[in-house]
């Protein structure tokens, strides 16, 4: 099972921003982390879009064991009911649920206190040029 920390960055809503996802075994060992700069947008879609990049990672590794955790009460609320996402996202949201019909998926809530690994590499998403991979989560 892959255990992934996202979270979305944005400075100002909208404003600079950026998403993140912290990707661990299920012994708790780093397999992986991303950081994206997503230009100006909201935090909803910032938050979103880390969960997106997150599904789609996941499945291309062909890992079929997910579980999502998030400090976003509204990215948990579009896994329930897709009607919130914004219509410009709503392509890359069906291809998403479809990958997790080929999933074992869980998805649950993380208070912010808890999430602060995943901030501070989603922070560094606002200045990248580009989406950066690492094999264990930077310093």
């Amino acid at each position: 099972m892959a255990k992934v920390n996202t979270d979305g960055s944005s400075w100002g809503n909208p404003g600079i921003s950026g998403c993140s996802g912290i990707l661990r075994n299920s012994r708790g060992w780093d397999i992986g982390s991303f950081s994206a700069p997503l230009g100006t947008q909201t935090s909803f879609y910032a938050e979103l879009i880390g969960a997106i990049l997150t599904i789609a990672i996941t499945w291309s590794n062909g890992w079929t064991n997910l579980w999502l955790q998030c400090d976003s009460s509204m990215v948990m609320q579009a896994f329930a009911n897709s009607k919130i996402i914004p219509w410009h996202l709503r392509n890359l949201w069906l291809n998403c649920k479809t990958r997790l019909l080929e999933m074992n998926f869980r998805v649950s809530h993380i208070f912010r206190e808890g999430n602060c690994a995943a901030d501070k590499v989603a922070n560094m998403g606002l200045a990248a040029a580009s989406f950066k991979w690492w094999q264990n989560a930077p310093h």
